[in-house]
């Protein structure tokens, strides 16, 4: 079982550590687990939680964090994202050193797209290397989670450390879908296996692993050096987790898991990890839970996201069999439930649903239009 950190860094100091801190969102994914959902859209622009975009969590915490400069890597049909980003996250001041910019692939060394997640960082090294950060914080652009990222680099500097992972625990049957560690007591990582079939466990739980977050805290320098190594290196893969950690640790670098816990009761945070259907499915649908384990109406940390004006959803005729009503349900703005009987389910904005239809424990993506008298259950409608 790996150690707590101890939350001991003052705000101002944290503070300092984020302020220096550029953070990288990889947002080039197909997403291709999520099948037709990410035929139009890549994964990170994919609709979540009934009024945002999967990107827009991690977007969130970097800005709760105080981390202010970012970029965000794509490459697979960016467009939605691009305009997501424009319209909803062009509020930060530039005056102030403060910027989310777009870096779409560019072929930047020679006629080559990304070819893995370090590729991507690799490429655009330089662009990066201008903006002169003492750290460079390394995200996935497409998990749910809300996390101060600020604890994390106070920890990665007080550790002395090099790199610092983002972990969690999770089942060792998922082995195969996550980069798992192995780390000794004090959290100093001694392997990285990207999905292994035969996972190193705990110690004390051997039906457990240690799963990366795709989060990273990296030295400016030392990530410099590792991406110019594995871009020579012409039997790599040029990924994070494949050839970059095993690389580093095989180095002897100073690396190190963070666990992702809540400092008071250590009990671990909420991630979702929502690259399948019915992961997708299921983190949706936790959200009409009583007292879901995610909490998107938290006020001092708020999920922001652009959304259109839209009016208030409305329900519509209350006769016996046709009647607007829904039951622990999310219903977002511009809906009109005609008659209509909701149970369970979430509806993204500007549904439209017609009399004597029955909608239970399903997911209903933005502009879906339901005709009468359908049954639908246990379903993703986009």
């Amino acid at each position: 079982m790996v150690r707590q950190p101890a939350r001991a860094s003052s705000g101002r100091y944290v503070s300092r550590l984020t302020g220096g801190t550029l953070a990288i969102i990889m947002a080039g994914g197909r997403g291709e687990r999520l099948r037709d959902m990410t035929a139009h859209r890549c994964k990170p622009a994919t609709p979540f939680g009934g009024k945002f975009r999967i990107i827009d969590f991690v977007l969130s915490n970097c800005v709760n964090s105080g981390i202010r400069q970012i970029s965000i890597l794509t490459q697979y049909k960016a467009q939605s994202l691009i305009q997501h980003v424009q319209y909803g996250w062009g509020y930060l001041r530039g005056e102030f050193g403060e910027f989310i910019e777009v870096v779409p692939a560019q072929q930047q060394l020679g006629p080559v797209w990304y070819r893995g997640t370090a590729d991507a960082v690799h490429q655009n090294i330089e662009l990066i290397v201008s903006h002169r950060p003492k750290h460079v914080l390394v995200l996935a652009g497409d998990h749910i989670y809300k996390m101060d990222y600020g604890p994390m680099i106070a920890y990665h500097v007080e550790k002395g450390a090099d790199i610092t992972v983002g972990v969690v625990e999770v089942p060792a049957r998922e082995s195969r879908n996550f980069g798992v560690l192995t780390a000794t007591e004090w959290n100093r990582v001694t392997k990285f296996a990207e999905k292994p079939e035969a996972p190193d466990t705990l110690p004390t739980r051997p039906d457990t692993v240690l799963a990366s977050m795709g989060i990273y805290v990296f030295n400016t320098p030392l990530l410099e050096t590792l991406l110019a190594a594995d871009a020579a290196n012409e039997t790599s893969v040029h990924d994070f987790g494949k050839n970059i950690l095993p690389e580093a640790i095989a180095g002897n670098q100073q690396v190190f898991a963070y666990p992702f816990q809540d400092v008071k009761t250590r009990a671990q945070s909420y991630w979702r990890d929502v690259g399948t259907i019915d992961a997708y499915y299921d983190a949706n649908l936790e959200l009409v839970h009583v007292r879901p384990e995610l909490n998107i109406y938290d006020e001092d940390w708020p999920i922001w996201t652009y959304q259109g004006q839209r009016p208030p959803a409305k329900f519509i005729l209350d006769e016996d069999g046709r009647r607007g009503m829904a039951v622990n349900s999310m219903v977002s703005g511009g809906c009109i439930i005609s008659g209509a009987v909701l149970r369970e389910s979430l509806l993204f904005s500007d549904v439209r649903i017609e009399e004597r239809s029955s909608i239970y424990r399903s997911v209903i993506l933005p502009h879906a239009e339901i005709g009468r008298g359908c049954t639908i259950s246990r379903a993703i409608i986009d």
